[in-house]
C-alpha cells in the first residue's frame, strides 16, 4: 500500500507540482488551498505524512502544526514546513511546536522528494520501536525472523517472558515494572553483545515478552549468561525485607493474601539444526512452547527444542 501524503498550501501551482512529482514516486497525495481543509483532512483520514505551508491565508501553519500535535490521531504524523520566512526563529518556533523537518522556498524538488523520503523512513523506524525499551517491535521482528527462516542458514529463535511479574506489578506498581522490563532488555541486549554472533538480534514484543534471533552456536552461552545476570541484578528492585524473605504477599479481590516467589526468567529455544521452519510464525511458535516448558520449572531456567521432525 502506497504511503499517503497530505499537502496545505495556499499556492495551486506549487502543489500541482508537488503532487505531480510525488505521485511519480509512487506516493498517494491529497491536497488542500487553506488550512481549515487541511485540517479537518488530516483529521478525517490522517496521512502517512504533511507537507504544510507557514503562512495560510486563513490560519496561521503553525497553528494548524499546533491543532495537529494535540489531537491523538494526529499527534504521531510526521509534518515538514513548507517556509517563505528565512529568519531561524520562525523555523526554531515549528521545531519546537513539533515539525519533524522544514524547507525552504523557493526548493529543489529533488531536495523536497529526499526530505520527505528521509523523514518517512525515520518515522517508520521510531514507530516500531518500543518507547520502554527502545528495541524493535513486532513488525521488526517479524521482518528479522522473515528474512532468517527465507535465508536458510543455521538459526535460533529465543522467545523470553517473566515469572511472577504480575505480582511484582501489582505489589509495587506500574512504574518498578517499568524498571524491570528495561532491566530485562538491558541484560538480553548486553548478552547478545557478549556472544560471539555479530548479527544476534533482540527485539520487545511488549510487556515482558523479548524475542531473540541468533546463531544456534551461540545460543546455550547466551541463555546461561540472560539467567546469570538477570539473577543477579532482580533483587535490586525489591524492598530490603521483601528481598530476604524471598516473596512478596498480595491481595486478591475476594482479600485472599497470596505470596508470590521473586521475579525469574524464562526462556524458550527454536533451532532448525534438526527441522526446517516453514514459516516465521513457525519458528515463533515453537519458541513460544519450550518457554512454557521453561515456566514449568522453579526459577529462571531455559529449555531448547531438540525435537526433529
Amino acid at each position: 500500500m502506497s504511503e499517503q501524503i497530505l499537502v496545505i498550501d495556499d499556492d495551486a501551482d506549487l502543489v500541482r507540482f508537488v503532487r505531480m512529482s510525488l505521485e511519480r514516486e509512487g506516493y498517494e497525495v491529497a491536497s488542500a488551498l487553506e488550512g481549515a481543509d487541511g485540517l479537518r483532512l488530516a483529521l478525517e483520514q490522517p496521512p502517512d505524512l504533511i507537507l504544510l505551508d507557514v503562512l495560510l491565508p486563513d490560519v496561521d501553519g503553525l497553528e494548524v502544526l499546533g491543532r495537529l500535535r494535540v489531537n491523538p490521531g494526529t499527534t504521531s504524523v510526521p509534518v515538514v514546513l513548507l517556509t517563505a520566512r528565512t529568519d531561524a526563529r520562525d523555523r526554531v518556533r515549528g521545531l519546537d511546536l513539533g515539525a519533524d523537518d522544514y524547507i525552504t522556498k523557493p526548493f529543489d524538488i529533488e531536495e523536497l522528494l529526499a526530505r520527505v523520503g528521509a523523514v518517512l523512513r525515520r518515522s517508520k523506524a521510531m514507530r516500531d520501536l518500543s518507547p520502554l525499551t527502545a528495541l524493535p517491535g513486532n513488525f521488526r521482528i517479524a521482518e528479522e525472523l522473515h528474512r532468517r527462516v527465507a535465508g536458510g542458514r543455521p538459526m535460533a529463535v529465543i522467545h523470553t517472558d517473566l515469572d511472577n511479574f504480575k505480582a511484582f506489578n501489582d505489589h509495587y506498581g506500574f512504574m518498578r515494572g517499568d524498571t524491570v522490563i528495561k532491566f530485562t532488555a538491558n541484560v538480553l541486549v548486553a548478552a547478545a553483545r557478549d556472544t560471539a554472533d555479530a548479527s544476534c538480534f533482540v527485539g520487545h514484543v511488549g510487556g515482558d515478552d523479548f524475542v531473540a534471533v541468533m546463531h544456534p552456536d551461540s545460543v546455550e552461552q547466551f541463555c546461561k549468561t540472560v539467567i546469570d545476570r538477570f539473577d543477579d541484578g532482580i533483587l535490586d528492585f525489591y524492598d530490603p525485607a521483601d528481598a530476604l524473605r524471598g516473596y512478596v504477599e498480595v491481595i486478591d479481590r475476594r482479600g485472599e493474601r497470596h505470596a508470590f516467589p521473586i521475579v525469574s526468567i524464562s526462556l524458550g529455544v527454536a533451532t532448525n539444526l534438526r527441522r526446517t521452519f516453514s514459516s516465521e510464525w513457525e519458528a515463533s511458535a515453537v519458541a513460544a512452547e519450550m518457554k512454557e516448558h521453561a515456566k514449568g520449572e522453579a526459577g529462571s531456567c531455559y529449555k531448547v527444542d531438540r525435537r526433529a521432525r
